[in-house]
C-alpha cells in the first residue's frame, strides 16, 4: 500500500458558491446544500471521483481515477488521486495501477515503482496486465536488476504482447553488460514479431559481437540488416565487420566484404588495407598480402611505415630475407625512414638465424642513428645472448637496457624465466620487478626495511605496495610477473592470495596472468578446476584466446587424453575462434606418438580445409611420425609438398629428415637430402651431428659414431646444453651395450663413408683426434663418457635436470659411486630439483653396487623431499629388495603400491615369484601367483614348473591343481618331469 503519510497535507479543496438551478440535478443533493465545487481541473475530478462512489459507480470512478493519473503532471499529483480513492475503501483496478507506474517510470522514480509493483500486485496475488509487465521491465532494467527483467521479458514474448520500449530497455542493459548473444537472440526473436528496428541497433550489436568473436552472429545481423529491413549499412558497420573477421583470421570473409565495401563506393583507408594485409601475412600467404599491397597503391592509397613493417615481418617470418629486404628499399624510396618496428622484426630474423652479432649490429645502428631501441629490442637480443651462452653479454646489455632507462616488461620476464634453470623463476621475477621500481617508479627497493627483505613472499608484497602507490598500470605488470613465477614455482596458493590482492587494488588482470594459472592447473591434471577458471573468466568480460586453449589441449596431449583435446577443439570451433597451428601441431603430434597417423593424416587434412597455412613444425611432426611407422615414402613426399607450399627448409627439417632415414637403415637415401641441405647453404650444426651420433650408438656402430665426435670437434662445431645432454646420456647408456662392436654389411659401410665425406666438407684444418677408431671397446667408451662429463662441467652452461642425470648415470656406468652421489647433492645446492628419474637412477646404482640400505634411504628421501614415487622407482627397489633376499620387505612395498593405484610390472611380480620358489616359499608364491592372473601378467612357463613343483613336492595338491588348470587354459604345458612329478604326487593322494 501507499503509505498515506506520504500523502497528507498534499491538497485541499477550495470553497466557492453553490450554484442554483431549476434544470439540473444535484449528483448528491444532500452534498451539494453544504458544499462548494471545487474551481481547479484535477480538485475537480477528485471530486467527482467522491460523487461516483457515493452514488455507487465504482467502475466510473475507476476508470476516472485513471484518467487522473495517467494525465497528472507530477508524482505527487498521481498519488494524491491514488491516497483519495484508498482513502474511501476503493481499489484500484489493473489499468489504474498500469497508468500509476507507467507514471512512475515516465518519470524516473523507479524504485517506488517496484515497490508499489511487489506490494500491491505481486504481494497481493494479482496477475500483472502486459502494460503493467513492459512498464516493469523498462523499470528493472533501470534498476539494473536484469536477471528479474529477462523472466518478465520472456512472459511478454510468450504472450505476444511485449512492446518496443521495454526492448529497448533489456537491449541497452544486455550490451551494458556485455551480453550479446542474449541481446542478439532477443533481436532475432523481435525481428520475427515483425518489429521494425532502426540503424542503432544494428550498428551496437554488430560491434559487441564483432568485439568478442561472435563473428556468425555479426554476419547474420548484417543479412538481416539488408535483406529483411531493407536498411543500407553505414562505413562504421562495414568497418566494425571487416576489422572482426580480420582480428579473427576470416580472411576470405573479409576480402569478400573488402570488395563490397569498395563497390558501394566508400574510401577505403591505409589502415582497413593494412589489417587485411596483416591477415594474409599471419596466414603466411605472402602471395596474396603482396596482391592487396599492389591494389593500395594502384587506388592511390599511401602506404605507411605500419604497413611496410608488416609486410617485412610477413617475408622474414617465413625465411624470405631477401624479399623482405627488397620492401625495406621501396620503404627508404617512398621517403618512410625505418622506425622501432622495422628494426625489431630485422633484428628477430637475425637472431632466428643465429646471425646474434649482425643483430647488436643493429642495435648499434639505431642508437647512433638517434633513434631509441624500446624494450622489445633488448628482449630479442638478450634472449639469444643467453641462447648461445654469452651471458656476460647478455647481462652487458641487460644493464644497457636500465642505464637507458627503459622499464623492462612481462616479455622480458618469460624469457628470461626460460633461460633460467627451473627454481629460480622467484630470483628472476624478482630481478624484474626491481627494475620496473627503480626505471618505472623512481623508488630504490634497497630502501625496503632489512626486517621484512628475508622473506621472499613479504619483499615481493612490499614491493608491489610501492608500485601500486606509484602507477598502478606498472602495478598490474607486475602482478603479472610474481603470479606467473609463483606458478611455475608450483606455489599455487600464494599465487591466488596475489591474484586475490591484484583485484582487490583495482587492476585488471590480464589473460596471459590467467594462462599461467590455467598452465599450473592444466599441468597439476586438476582439469575441473581449470574448466571453473575458464568460466570465472569470462564471467568477468576476458576471454580465452589461443594461447588458453593451447594450454588445456597440450596438457591433454601429454597425458594421452586425445578425447578430451578433441572436445576442447570442438568447444573452440563453437565459439567461432579458428585454431591455430600450434593446436593442430599439438594433437597431431601426440596421435603420432600413439602411432595413430591414419587420424594424425585426417587432422593434417582439416588443417588444409579449413584455410589454415602449415607451417614447419607441423610438417616435421607429421614426417617424424612416418619415419617411425616406416613410412619412408610418404615422409619424403611430404618433404617435397612442403616446398611446394613455399616453406623453405630450415637445418631442423633436413635433420629430422636425414637423421629418420639413417635410423630407419637407408643411410644412403639420408646422403642425397644431407647433400641437398648443403647445396641450399645449410651447414650441418650440433643437432644434426647429435643425431647421428646417437643413431649410430644405438645401432652398435660405436666406431663410426667415435669418428662422427672427432669430425664434429674438427669442424669447430660448439656444442649447445642439450648436445651435451644428448651425447652424456648416448655414450653412458651404451658403455655396458651388449649389442656387437663389428663392422656392418658393405652396402651399409660404403653409405656411411659417403655421408662422412658430406659432412667432411665442411671441415677445417685436421687437428689430433681425441679418440682413435680403434680404441671403440667397452673401456674407452667409458673414458670417453668421463672425459665428456668433465668438458661439459668446464664449460659455463646453467646445467638443467637432464643434464644432472645424465652425468649421474655416467658416472654410475663408470662404477664411481661416490661421484655420482656428490653430483646428486651438487644438482641440489645449483637449485635443480632431482626427478623420479633421479632416484631411479641413483638407487639402482646402490642396488648394483650391494648397497640396498642407501637405496632405502633415497627412497625415503624422496618421499620426505615431496618427490611422488612412480611405478618404476617401485619395481626398481622391489627387485632390489628380492636381490638383497628381503622378500617380506619386497612384499610389503608391493602392498604399498597397490594402495597408490600403482600396478608392478610382470618383471617384478616374476622377480618376486622366482625368490619365494628359489627359497620354497610356496604359499606367497601362490598369492602372488594369484595376483598376476588377476591384473592379467601371466607368468612364463619356466616360473609356471617351478611353482608346480614346488606345491607337488609339499604336498599342497589343491594350489598345484589350479596352477596345473591355468597353464592348459593359456596354452602352456608342464615339462616332462614336472608332469611325472605332478601324476606321481596325486597318485599318493
Amino acid at each position: 500500500m501507499v503509505k498515506k503519510r506520504l500523502l497528507s497535507g498534499r491538497f485541499f479543496f477550495k470553497t466557492r458558491r453553490a450554484v442554483t438551478t431549476s434544470a439540473a440535478v444535484p449528483l448528491d443533493p444532500s452534498y451539494a446544500t453544504t458544499s462548494s465545487i471545487p474551481t481547479d481541473h484535477n480538485s475537480l475530478c477528485l471530486f467527482f471521483t467522491e460523487q461516483l462512489i457515493n452514488r455507487g459507480l465504482l467502475s466510473s470512478a475507476q476508470r476516472l481515477v485513471q484518467r487522473i493519473v495517467s494525465r497528472s503532471s507530477s508524482v505527487s499529483d498521481a498519488l494524491s488521486a491514488v491516497d483519495f480513492v484508498t482513502a474511501r475503501g476503493l481499489d484500484l483496478d489493473l489499468s489504474s495501477y498500469a497508468s500509476l507506474i507507467k507514471k512512475l517510470v515516465q518519470l524516473g522514480h523507479h524504485q517506488l515503482a517496484h515497490s508499489l509493483f511487489s506490494d500491491n500486485i505481486i504481494g497481493r496475488g494479482i496477475n500483472p496486465d502486459s502494460s503493467i509487465v513492459n512498464s516493469m521491465v523498462i523499470c528493472l532494467c533501470k534498476l539494473r536488476k536484469l536477471e528479474e527483467a529477462i523472466i518478465l521479458f520472456d512472459r511478454l514474448v510468450m504472450d505476444g504482447s511485449c512492446q518496443k520500449p521495454a526492448f529497448s530497455a533489456l537491449v541497452r542493459q544486455l550490451f551494458a553488460q556485455e551480453r550479446f548473444l542474449d541481446a542478439f537472440d532477443y533481436f532475432v526473436t523481435m525481428k520475427d514479431i515483425g518489429f521494425n528496428l532502426g540503424y542503432w541497433y544494428y550498428n551496437v550489436l554488430t560491434d559487441g559481437l564483432c568485439h568478442k568473436g561472435y563473428l556468425e552472429e555479426a554476419i547474420q545481423m548484417f543479412d538481416l540488416m539488408r535483406e529483411r529491413a531493407g536498411l543500407l549499412p553505414t562505413l562504421h558497420l562495414y568497418k566494425s565487420l571487416f576489422y572482426g573477421l580480420c582480428k579473427q583470421g576470416w580472411v576470405v570473409e573479409a576480402e569478400s566484404l573488402f570488395g563490397e565495401i569498395e563497390s558501394q563506393g566508400f574510401f577505403v583507408d591505409k589502415i582497413m588495407y593494412t589489417s587485411l594485409i596483416n591477415v594474409y601475412c599471419k596466414d603466411r600467404k605472402m602471395k596474396m598480402a603482396m596482391r592487396v599491397y599492389l591494389r593500395m597503391l594502384k587506388t592511390g592509397c599511401k602506404p605507411d611505415s605500419y604497413t611496410y613493417n608488416t609486410l617485412i615481418h610477413g617475408f622474414v617470418k617465413m625465411g624470405l630475407f631477401d624479399q623482405g629486404w627488397v620492401l625495406y628499399n621501396q620503404m627508404m624510396e617512398q621517403g618512410l625512414q625505418p622506425d622501432v618496428v622495422t628494426y625489431h622484426v630485422m633484428m628477430s630474423n637475425y637472431c632466428r638465424e643465429g646471425k646474434v652479432d649482425c643483430a647488436s649490429m643493429l642495435l648499434n645502428n639505431m642508437v647512433s642513428n638517434n633513434l631509441a631501441p624500446n624494450a622489445h629490442c633488448y628482449t630479442v637480443l638478450i634472449t639469444s645472448f643467453y641462447k648461445e651462452n654469452r651471458l656476460m653479454e647478455a647481462e652487458e646489455l641487460y644493464k644497457s637496457m636500465l642505464t637507458s632507462g627503459l622499464v623492462p616488461d612481462h616479455i622480458l620476464f618469460f624469457k628470461l624465466m626460460n633461460m633460467y634453470p627451473k627454481g629460480h623463476e622467484l630470483h628472476v621475477a624478482l630481478m624484474i620487478m626491481k627494475a620496473i621500481a627503480v626505471n618505472g617508479c623512481g623508488f630504490d627497493p634497497l630502501s625496503l626495511p632489512v626486517s621484512v627483505t628475508k622473506d621472499l613472499v613479504q619483499r615481493f608484497e612490499l614491493l608491489i605496495g610501492e608500485i601500486v602507490k606509484s602507477n598502478l598500470s606498472l602495478a598490474n605488470v607486475a602482478f603479472t610477473i610474481l603470479i606467473s613465477a609463483l606458478c611455475e614455482g608450483r606455489k599455487l596458493d600464494i599465487a591466488l592470495y596475489f591474484m586475490d590482492k591484484m583485484v582487490n587494488l583495482g587492476c585488471t588482470p590480464p589473460i596471459f596472468t590467467y594462462n599461467s594459472l590455467m598452465k599450473y592447473l592444466a599441468q597439476e591434471s586438476l582439469f575441473e578446476d581449470a574448466k571453473s577458471l575458464l568460466d570465472l573468466m569470462q564471467d568477468q568480460g576476458i576471454f580465452p584466446d589461443q594461447a588458453t586453449y593451447l594450454i588445456i589441449i597440450n596438457e591433454h596431449c601429454k597425458h594421452g587424453d586425445l578425447a578430451s583435446a578433441f572436445d576442447i577443439l570442438d568447444q573452440m570451433e563453437d565459439r567461432g575462434m579458428k585454431p591455430g597451428v600450434a593446436i593442430y601441431d599439438c594433437i597431431i603430434g601426440s596421435l603420432c606418438r600413439q602411432k595413430r597417423m591414419v587420424e594424425a593424416e585426417y587432422m593434417f587434412i582439416r588443417i588444409l580445409e579449413s584455410g589454415v597455412d602449415p607451417d614447419e613444425i607441423v610438417y616435421m611432426t607429421m614426417i617424424n611420425g612416418y619415419l617411425k611407422k616406416g613410412r619412408v615414402i610418404e615422409a619424403r613426399q611430404l618433404f617435397e609438398k612442403m616446398i611446394e607450399d613455399a616453406i623453405r627448409p630450415t637445418s631442423y627439417s633436413y635433420t629430422a629428415l636425414i637423421s629418420g632415414l639413417v635410423r630407419k637403415d637407408m643411410t644412403d637415401k639420408g646422403c642425397m637430402y644431407l647433400d641437398r641441405m648443403l647445396g641450399d647453404g645449410l651447414v650441418p650444426n650440433a643437432v644434426l651431428y647429435t643425431s647421428l651420433i646417437n643413431n649410430f650408438l644405438q645401432k652398435g656402430e660405436f666406431e663410426f659414431a667415435f669418428r662422427l665426435v672427432d669430425l664434429m670437434d674438427r669442424n669447430q662445431i660448439e656444442r649447445d646444453l642439450i648436445s651435451y645432454v644428448a651425447l652424456v646420456s648416448g655414450f653412458c647408456g651404451n658403455i655396458s651395450s651388449r649389442k656387437r662392436w663389428c663392422a656392418t654389411e658393405r652396402g651399409s659401410e660404403r653409405a656411411r663413408e659417403t655421408l662422412f665425406q658430406l659432412l667432411h666438407r665442411r671441415s677445417l684444418l685436421p687437428r689430433e683426434k681425441n679418440l682413435k677408431a680403434s680404441d671403440s671397446s667397452p673401456e674407452a667408451m667409458k673414458c670417453f663418457a668421463l672425459k665428456l662429463i668433465h668438458k661439459v662441467k668446464q664449460t659455463s652452461f646453467m646445467p638443467n635436470l637432464y643434464l644432472y642425470n645424465g652425468i649421474i648415470s655416467g658416472f654410475l656406468e663408470a662404477d664411481r659411486m661416490q661421484d655420482a652421489y656428490d653430483h646428486f647433492e651438487l644438482m641440489q645446492k645449483d637449485g635443480v630439483r632431482p626427478n623420479q628419474v633421479t632416484f631411479t637412477i641413483l638407487m639402482g646404482g646402490y642396488i648394483k653396487a650391494g648397497q640396498i640400505d642407501h637405496a632405502i634411504g633415497l627412497f625415503n628421501k624422496m618421499n620426505a623431499d615431496g618427490c611422488t614415487p612412480d611405478r618404476i622407482v617401485y619395481n626398481t627397489l622391489v627387485k632390489g629388495l628380492c636381490q638383497a633376499g628381503r622378500l617380506l620387505e619386497a612384499l610389503s612395498l608391493l602392498h604399498v603400491m597397490h594402495k597408490r593405484g600403482l600396478i608392478p610390472s610382470k618383471a617384478i611380480y616374476e622377480n618376486l615369484l622366482g625368490h619365494f620358489c628359489a627359497n620354497y616359499l610356496s604359499i606367497p608364491a601362490f598369492k602372488i601367483f594369484k595376483e598376476m592372473l588377476a591384473y592379467n601378467q601371466g607368468p612364463r612357463q619356466y616360473c609356471h614348473n617351478w611353482l608346480l613343483c614346488i606345491l607337488c613336492e609339499q604336498k599342497k595338491l589343491r594350489e598345484a591343481y589350479i596352477v596345473f588348470d591355468t597353464m592348459i587354459q593359456r596354452g602352456k604345458y608342464p615339462y616332462k618331469s614336472t608332469e611325472k612329478l605332478l601324476v606321481e604326487t596325486f597318485s599318493k593322494q
